[in-house]
């Protein structure tokens, strides 16, 4: 008979836990799951991405309810467990539940920790912990301009990073005199800073906020020294504090955190903790890495048979690996001086780049690496190991310094025992096990069988690399397929669909073998936009096949309602418009009108039952706001009023926006063009920008406003805007038909290199032109979409007309 396994907690220390026990003993345990957040597994390392718009919410899942499901595992999730009885061994959660358990695990984490200031209770002050946090600071960019994040460490910055996304003014008050003062020596610190100044952030050090002022919600910020800063939102990142209180209420021994012993055991019989409200040898870990270390300790003692001849947990070393608004940064160990070590140091101002490597007792005791950290997993290994570098050089301990070549890899030189990815414990040997034995072909497959970049991502350059270390292939020519549903890759199923004349997504996933009838949220979209791009005259749009802000033209809210986005062509309007977005705003009661970064106006918080009638009134096209395809077309005044222009950048981006409206593409599209190289209307980071010079235009591509921030490529300079259309349609075409779906053009550029886009483009005359052929066919099938949901109202009344008649 299985016992009876409960865990409190559904995070990535607790289900990691979990993982593990069903990777040892898959039948010996009924297992039960309490989460407090309504929502599945998730990797919350990754929050900073669903903030900045990189992904959704379902990116970021780590395991699905599916996965639940498959391995019997009973998951309640929007359902705290307020009370436990260790004595008759039951839990009792906040919905009324009552669970036995024989063994239980509480895996509860951490609680953002809030400053007691004055105010701090006010509208507008908010942590960064959860996916909620993050609703609400992407809500609140739509209403509201300047925000204030308290707190210049790691978290702090991912904070601002997003909010600046987000098209929000964003200050940073850190009380420390230099940043990530966890993480970083002052020089890095300082190196940050700089790199993030340029980025947009204001930074506030040494300053100590004293009241938060408003009347409902928070207006200013004051400080100790008296002065204020005037802001409509406050994010506090200043730290976590282990979630103990339900382990308090329960009995158990508890000081920063829940005390535990070297098994994950707690003062209770059958009780364990792990994460971050366990507390081992006096510490309470706050990174990943050891709490996926104590999760496999914790397995092992569950599954044992004789669980006292287990190894216990020891403790670890703390390290951090991250990616800070696209600055690679790595600390570990002791990295500040103190009188009894000595440090190796490079510092390469023009290159951006800080290397430090902390040496006590003829071994490396800690590093700081920012800008390049090609040599983390080498000293990170070094460290645990104990290494006697006494007879070692400076090269050897950083060789990538003294490489004549720099595009060796530094999985080249390491042991097969050194780690690859640290947060997830997998070594280099454990990879390149798993690629020979199993046929490992993508990255994407490396981390489902390893778990290798599951968690921060931060090693998956690494992972590429032993990739084509132990399969002789580049990365960009090994199979990635386009999802769990299938072995097929994008690319094979574009030839697929042409080949055979495929012609529904149904057909596709039955004739090319789908695992999954009904395919998923990877797959359905990507086929329905392959099957169009490949024939758009015979292959018709899936509805089925889309997102409901597809379905509906227009975004969907955190409530239920949904924002319209009338399309501006150029950012400009006329009294028209505005009086009939007005007279829409009084009939149908809108919350908001807001405008957006976008040069438009958003009609916020309609009822969906309201959008058909909404379009109909409005008589205006949609913005695609929700769409894969052209976005908006951004652009500044230009010659005609600004005394600096050179061109007619309005004119043009009206244009350029009525071409190619309703245009599918993989991934969103944004445009824009200035008038000058003051660059006004944001054209460097945009997936097309055209700036206007003495004469002529310049287009860049691949730019990205993102997290992965990206300045867009300058491909070429042009002298009449018909030679521009030309060229943008060309490359648009081309980016259509090759790009994977949701592969931005910034990540396109990269991956096929900006020299084959111009031999493709600029100089392959007959090729260019047979793209734009091509591409005026697909805009010949593009549709109004507000017509669209205006017809399918009057189609879905004539049903019910008919319907109700014949009853």
């Amino acid at each position: 008979m299985r016992e009876k396994l409960v865990l409190i907690g559904n995070g990535m220390a607790g289900i990691r836990t979990i993982e593990e026990v069903l990777k040892k003993d898959p039948d010996r345990f009924d297992i039960t799951v309490f989460g407090e957040e309504p929502h599945p597994n998730y990797n919350r390392i990754m929050l900073s991405s669903v903030l900045q718009g990189d992904a959704s919410v379902d990116d970021i899942v780590l395991n699905s309810y599916e996965w639940y499901a498959e391995n019997h595992i009973t998951l309640h999730t929007g359902d705290a467990v307020k009370k436990v009885d260790t004595k008759k061994q039951v839990v009792y959660s906040e919905k009324g539940m009552v669970q036995s358990y024989d063994k239980l695990i509480m895996a509860t984490g951490s609680n953002a920790f809030m400053l007691p200031l004055p105010g701090a209770d006010k509208e507008g002050v908010i942590a960064f912990r959860n996916i909620k946090d993050c609703e609400t600071m992407i809500e609140t960019s739509k209403n509201y301009k300047r925000a204030v994040v308290i707190g210049g460490g790691l978290l702090g910055l991912e904070a601002a990073r997003g909010l600046l996304n987000l098209n929000m003014e964003v200050d940073v008050i850190h009380i420390s005199d230099f940043l990530m003062e966890r993480q970083l020596d002052e020089p890095a610190g300082r190196m940050l800073k700089e790199e993030l100044e340029a980025q947009g952030m204001r930074f506030h050090l040494k300053k100590n906020t004293e009241q938060i002022l408003g009347k409902d919600r928070v207006e200013e910020v004051r400080f100790t020294d008296g002065s204020v800063l005037k802001t409509d939102l406050v994010v506090m990142a200043v730290g976590i504090k282990p979630n103990i209180e339900l382990g308090k209420r329960s009995g158990l021994k508890t000081e920063r955190a829940i005390i535990v012993n070297d098994y994950m055991q707690t003062s209770a019989e059958n009780v364990y903790a792990v994460g971050e409200c366990a507390e081992h040898r006096g510490i309470a870990y706050g990174l990943v890495a050891p709490l996926y270390e104590q999760g496999k300790v914790l397995a092992a003692h569950l599954c044992s048979t004789d669980a006292a001849s287990e190894p216990g947990y020891k403790g670890s070393i703390v390290y951090t690996q991250l990616k800070v608004s696209g600055v690679d940064v790595f600390s570990a160990g002791v990295f500040q001086d103190n009188e009894k070590t000595k440090a190796i140091r490079v510092h390469d101002e023009f290159e951006g780049i800080y290397k430090k490597v902390v040496v006590q007792d003829n071994k490396v005791v800690g590093a700081v690496l920012f800008g390049d950290t090609g040599d983390s997993p080498r000293l990170l290994n070094m460290m645990r190991s104990g290494e006697d570098i006494s007879q070692m050089s400076k090269v050897a301990i950083l060789p990538s310094e003294s490489s004549s070549d720099s595009k060796v890899s530094p999985v080249v030189a390491m042991a097969d025992g050194e780690t690859i990815c640290g947060c997830n414990g997998v070594s280099k040997g454990d990879i390149c096990t798993a690629i020979t034995d199993l046929g490992l072909q993508s990255v994407e497959q490396v981390k489902q069988c390893t778990n290798a970049g599951r968690s921060c991502g931060g090693c998956k350059p690494l992972v590429a690399d032993l990739l084509e270390l132990t399969t002789g292939e580049e990365v960009g020519n090994v199979k990635e397929p386009m999802c769990g549903c299938t072995e097929y890759t994008h690319e094979e199923v574009v030839s697929e669909i042409r080949e055979l004349g495929l012609s529904h997504p149904r057909e596709v996933m039955n004739v090319l073998g789908w695992e999954s009838d009904e395919g998923c949220s990877k797959c359905r979209p990507a086929i329905n936009y392959y099957l169009q791009m490949v024939d758009p005259i015979k292959n018709a749009d899936d509805p089925s096949s889309r997102f409901v802000n597809e379905r509906v033209h227009a975004n969907i809210n955190h409530n239920g309602t949904f924002t319209v986005v009338p399309r501006m062509y150029g950012g400009v309007t006329n009294a028209d418009q505005l009086r009939k977005i007005a007279d829409v705003a009084d009939k149908y009661s809108v919350p908001l009108l807001k405008v957006t970064g976008g040069q438009r106006i958003d009609l916020f918080g309609v009822e969906k039952e309201d959008l058909p009638k909404v379009w109909s009134d409005l008589g205006m096209r949609s913005g695609s706001a929700y769409a894969k395809a052209l976005r908006t077309v951004k652009t500044c005044v230009g010659e005609q009023f600004c005394r600096f222009g050179t061109q007619d950048s309005i004119g043009l981006g009206i244009e350029l926006e009525k071409k190619f409206e309703y245009i599918n593409t993989p991934h969103k599209v944004k445009m824009a063009v200035s008038a000058c190289p003051r660059n006004c209307a944001e054209s460097g980071i945009k997936d097309f920008g055209v700036v206007g010079v003495e004469g002529a235009w310049e287009l860049y591509v691949g730019g990205n406003g993102g997290v992965d921030l990206r300045g867009g490529d300058l491909f070429c300079k042009v002298k009449t805007k018909e030679e521009l259309i030309d060229t943008i349609s060309a490359f648009l075409q081309y980016y259509r038909e090759h790009a994977r779906y949701l592969e931005r053009t910034s990540h396109f550029v990269e991956r096929v290199g900006l020299d084959h886009m111009k031999q493709v483009v600029l100089e392959d005359t007959e090729g260019r032109n047979a793209l734009i052929e091509r591409l005026e066919i697909a805009l010949s099938t593009g549709k109004d979409p507000w017509k669209e949901i205006v017809e399918n109202e009057e189609k879905q009344k004539q049903y019910q007309k008919t319907h109700v008649t014949m009853s």
